[in-house]
């Protein structure tokens, strides 16, 4: 019994879907099954159509990257993909396959579940942001409502749906999804990110002019759904701390106009980085002494910042920024991983910085528990297990006469 994989991203691209997908896929792969992923083509060059990679058949589909400019031009990455996989897909399939599909781009699920119910497969939901509210709560536009049946059509009729959290899960439920075929995975770090001790990163703190500061990073997509712009209110707040300095890391839609109004107002202690490749991920995390994860007001039930993950496997301790009521913040606190603050406590934010920049003992305390965190539960190990155990289920459930 085949598994195939619906996703925009594989490798080589680094979005964290990609990321998580490889890990995933070729994990299944060393366990003998026979996968599958139908993805996009790479933006960071030509990639053939078809390869083999630690036992995953990758089958590439004609998609742009037109990338981030404006809602037209993602519109248009997403619908090339979205015409072109679920094409594919429906000459692919066969009746003894389970697809398990991603939600980028967002709503895919309903073309790819129309496709299984055609031919006779299984299909999970792997539901890793929830549209359309995302869009309607960034834009303000209750008209994507329009939206939610077909999506809830697709939740409610696939054979399970995997989401990350329990503010997620929660909207599933209310949804119609059927408590019984409703499973919480959880994601994880990237495989490959290791702890590093604090002066391993000194060769790359000298190189990017960092040496001797304390740095607080965020590392990743600068996306719509993080609360970023508030991180330069407490910069302003910090101009007489030079030992503070803020790195983003990654590209994002955010990032330009970020850029902007970090230069306008002379923030020269907010720098950033460009986009790193895998294999520096561990290098780049060992960087922040603290690491920045945020989400907008709204968002805490649709979207789950699953970089909190890679930090904790890395050793690093936590700043969250964002709803006070969120899972992500409770799960924080309750583990003693960091700290958290709703965005409107910038005052308090630039305090604790400065007192944290004093107090290694207590920033090395927070790493230590974020550690122990991902030993137990933010791991690759206990998430493919968890995996490996819904598809059973699943696969076992549709085998009965």
């Amino acid at each position: 019994m085949r598994l195939v994989f619906l996703n925009r991203f594989y490798w080589p691209d680094s979005p964290a879907t990609a990321q998580l997908l490889t890990d995933l896929a070729e994990t299944f792969a060393a366990q003998g099954r026979e996968v599958i992923v139908i993805t996009g083509r790479p933006a960071a060059g030509p990639c053939p159509a078809r390869e083999t990679r630690n036992g995953v058949d990758i089958q590439r589909v004609p998609s742009t990257h037109f990338g981030n400019r404006n809602l037209l031009t993602h519109a248009l990455d997403f619908a090339s993909y979205a015409v072109s996989s679920i094409a594919k897909l429906c000459f692919l399939l066969q009746r003894s396959d389970t697809l398990i599909v991603l939600t980028d781009p967002p709503l895919l699920a309903v073309p790819a579940v129309a496709a299984a119910r055609l031919r006779g497969a299984r299909v999970i939901n792997w539901v890793q942001d929830i549209y359309p509210e995302v869009a309607m709560i960034l834009t303000g536009r209750r008209a994507f409502g329009w939206l939610r049946p077909l999506r809830d059509w697709a939740w409610q009729s696939a054979h399970a749906s995997v989401t990350l959290g329990t503010d997620m899960a929660a909207v599933l439920l209310e949804r119609g999804v059927p408590p019984a075929r409703l499973h919480l995975v959880a994601n994880w770090a990237p495989d490959g990110v290791t702890s590093v001790p604090p002066d391993a990163s000194a060769g790359l703190r000298a190189e990017l002019g960092l040496t001797n500061k304390f740095v607080v990073a965020y590392f990743g997509n600068l996306g719509r759904v993080h609360d970023l712009d508030v991180m330069l209110d407490v910069a302003e707040a910090l101009r007489d701390e030079p030992q503070i300095v803020f790195a983003f890391i990654g590209p994002g839609a955010q990032r330009p106009a970020l850029e902007s109004a970090a230069r306008t107002r002379g923030l020269d202690r907010v720098r950033f980085f460009p986009p790193q490749p895998r294999e520096r991920r561990t290098a780049m995390l060992a960087l922040g002494d603290l690491h920045l994860v945020t989400l907008r007001p709204g968002c805490e039930r649709v979207v789950y910042p699953s970089k909190l993950y890679g930090i904790c496997a890395a050793g690093r301790a936590l700043l969250f920024v964002g709803p006070m009521e969120s899972e992500i913040a409770r799960l924080i606190l309750q583990r003693r991983l960091g700290l958290a603050f709703d965005r409107n406590a910038v005052t308090a934010i630039a305090e604790n910085l400065r007192r944290l920049r004093t107090s290694p003992t207590e920033v090395a305390a927070f790493a230590s528990a974020g550690r122990a965190f991902y030993e137990s539960e933010g791991c690759l190990r206990r998430a493919a297990a968890e995996w490996t155990k819904v598809v059973a289920e699943v696969e076992l459930a549709t085998d009965q006469p």
